[in-house]
């Protein structure tokens, strides 16, 4: 498997991630499937598709699929570093359809406590 080893970067989905993931449509999947590619492959990431939140916690990212009108979030951690760009092991934590800013932050919240219990093995 000749993309297997240009892989930079270890994905770990949580089950929140894969849950969202497996109730999308074939056209958004694949291209969920294009931006996890890119996280995987490309050492230096555009802010288009991979941005660090301001007010999270270091090493706290979002990924963008755009389909249409629809924004899609995938909240992100880099394990190993607090530079996504340097980051060998990431956590997608939940996904969601990007509707307003209060729904925003409530996932934001959702998604530290996914990874607080991921820390803590509960």
């Amino acid at each position: 498997m000749e993309t297997e080893s240009k892989k930079i970067r270890k994905l770990i989905n949580t089950t929140e991630f894969d849950e969202y993931y497996d109730s999308l449509d074939k056209r958004t999947a694949e291209k969920y499937d294009d931006a996890i590619l890119y996280l995987e492959t490309i050492y230096v990431l555009s802010t288009k598709f991979v941005k660090k939140l301001e007010d999270a916690d270091s090493g706290i990212f979002e990924m963008r699929v755009s389909v249409g009108t629809n924004e899609h979030r995938t909240i992100l951690f880099a394990a190993d570093h607090d530079n996504i760009i340097q980051a060998k092991t990431v956590i997608l934590l939940n996904s969601f359809l990007k509707k307003d800013t209060k729904e925003y932050k409530k996932q934001i919240k959702r998604a530290i406590n996914i990874l607080n219990n991921l820390e803590y093995g509960t």
